[in-house]
């Protein structure tokens, strides 16, 4: 497999390129400033072995080893734990233990030596000498590129000039975006999913910075509050003391579903870097166990009102609350978790289900509105729940047939039936783009500069791509024609006879000009038949 170096001055490119890599390939990527989860302990990471990183040692002569986080910093909140360096080494070895029961990967690393000291350097080019025996390398580096330019099969050069061409190997003016499909070679990582992930996540949640200990904190602050100061409620104040608890259930629960969107971030780029399973099962988990946080605060809230008040403690009560949360806060994680908007943007846009519940429910003013905006209630589950109130607080329109409680489960699932409705089409429209996008790209492929490209960057393996993309040539013959020009430059190289480039440009051309002799071949059958 091969090596490639991505070098150039600062600015010119060269993570764009490797950004541009990823996007065009399901590749293991890692990050110059990879984000992972600092209250990760990483002897809990699954099927990865500590003791191999070049400084565990130390943590397990001080008995550290199991306490031991990923440190750094997300929302806000710095966590002590390994050095950004330290960091740096846990991830290329976790890769490196990842894929070694694998090959034929492509492996994506920016500034793979970014914060790590000398006496580390060793262990870093021993590994990726490892790594490049069963997979292809891409790496970008400002540092040791001496070092680095001697280890690899191929150099890339980009320049902050003329982004729309990069230098492969001394080959000048090769078309950007043909090099970028060149490079994006190799197999998509397989992963194996087991119960020692469903542990990780586990363990990982229900740490003591995991979140879920700092709701539960809070939960027994703001009830106990709501208990203090609501106790003895009188019959006919439900409305008063259900928008009080409402609204600490609300507050209460808040915190946890804000932090989706970091969290989303950070487990995107963790499995990225192999750390764990996959994004869609993680994301899966997360809805789940966010599901799950929102009954328990509900049974709390259920609990409370029938301890300060004692009228709204059948079941439906309890099931129009748990809907009528659900309504407030379910925006919260679909945008969370399940796109890719950024932070603002998700509390703007979760927080207009509160916002608007406030304005168009008629729950803070029964009976008062404008008339045709007035009917926009009957799409609010807190509509519905007033409307169940044991005492007549002047709601107008209340269902009759008895069915209340249905609507109100209903209109709370209004905003994520439109959200899936919405993912559904976004979905089909980027798979309508995708297919053309890939259709170009295989036209792309078949072309005689990408076959150019490919014998440059891969040599031999260069026939198990073509085969790969559907060539129609004889690809027996075109190995045979590649060995002998191969064969053909150590002779040369060994004589001195002539330069390197000379000895490649000879080897395109014998390549190249068997793809013609193919190219005719073909037209000639086809005149023929």
């Amino acid at each position: 497999m091969t090596l490639t170096v991505c070098v150039g001055s600062s600015g010119s490119g060269k993570t764009t390129f490797l950004n541009d890599v990823h996007k065009s390939h399901k590749c293991t990527y890692i990050r110059q400033y990879h984000n992972l989860r600092p209250y990760i302990a990483v002897s809990a990471i699954p099927n990865f072995d500590p003791t191999k990183l070049p400084y565990w040692d130390i943590y397990i002569k001080e008995n550290k080893s199991k306490n031991v986080i990923v440190g750094g910093t997300i929302a806000g909140q710095f966590m002590a734990g390994l050095s950004g360096g330290q960091r740096k080494l846990l991830l290329f070895e976790l890769i490196v233990q990842r894929t070694a029961s694998q090959d034929n990967l492509l492996i994506v690393l920016d500034e793979p030596f970014a914060g790590v000291t000398d006496d580390f350097v060793p262990f870093i080019v021993g590994r990726l000498n490892e790594m490049r025996k069963n997979h292809n390398i891409l790496l970008v580096t400002n540092d040791h590129v001496e070092t680095l330019k001697k280890m690899a099969d191929n150099t890339v050069t980009v320049s902050a000039i003329d982004r729309s061409t990069v230098k492969i190997n001394g080959k000048m003016g090769v078309d950007r975006g043909m090099a970028l499909l060149a490079m994006s070679v190799g197999d998509e990582y397989q992963h194996s999913t087991n119960n020692n992930d469903l542990e990780f996540f586990r363990s990982v949640e229900f740490s003591k910075n995991g979140g879920i200990l700092n709701v539960a904190v809070f939960a027994v602050f703001a009830f106990t509050l709501f208990l203090l100061m609501f106790w003895n409620s009188a019959p006919g104040q439900e409305a008063l003391v259900l928008i009080a608890a409402g609204m600490v259930s609300f507050f209460t629960a808040n915190p946890y579903f804000l932090q989706l969107v970091d969290w989303r971030i950070y487990m995107a780029e963790e499995a990225e870097a192999l750390l764990h399973s996959s994004k869609s099962m993680n994301r899966m988990l997360k809805t789940l166990l966010t599901m799950f946080l929102l009954v328990v605060i509900t049974v709390i809230q259920f609990l409370c009102l029938e301890a300060v008040i004692g009228t709204l403690t059948t079941v439906p009560y309890f099931f129009g609350m748990l809907f009528d949360n659900v309504s407030l806060l379910v925006t919260m994680v679909t945008l969370g978790l399940y796109t890719d908007l950024p932070d603002q943007m998700v509390q703007i846009f979760g927080a207009m289900p509160f916002l608007l519940m406030i304005f168009f429910s008629t729950t803070f003013s029964p009976g008062a509105g404008v008339g045709g905006i007035k009917a926009l209630r009957y799409l609010f589950s807190r509509f519905y729940l007033w409307c169940m109130l044991p005492v007549d607080i002047g709601m107008e329109g209340c269902p009759t047939d008895g069915n209340t409680l249905l609507y109100l489960i209903l209109s709370s699932m209004l905003t994520t039936a439109l959200f899936v409705a919405w993912k559904v089409a976004s979905g089909l429209y980027k798979k309508m783009h995708h297919g053309k996008a890939s259709a170009s790209r295989r036209e792309a492929m078949k072309s005689k500069h990408f076959a150019e490209l490919q014998l440059e960057l891969f040599g031999d393996k260069a026939m198990r791509n073509l085969k790969h993309v559907g060539s129609n040539h004889d690809l027996q013959k075109l190995a045979a024609s590649h060995k002998s020009s191969k064969q053909l430059e150590v002779t040369m190289k060994d004589t001195e006879e002539t330069t390197d480039d000379d000895i490649s440009q000879g080897g395109f051309d014998k390549f190249m000009s068997f793809l013609e002799e193919g190219n005719g071949k073909a037209d000639e059958e086809k005149l023929d038949k």
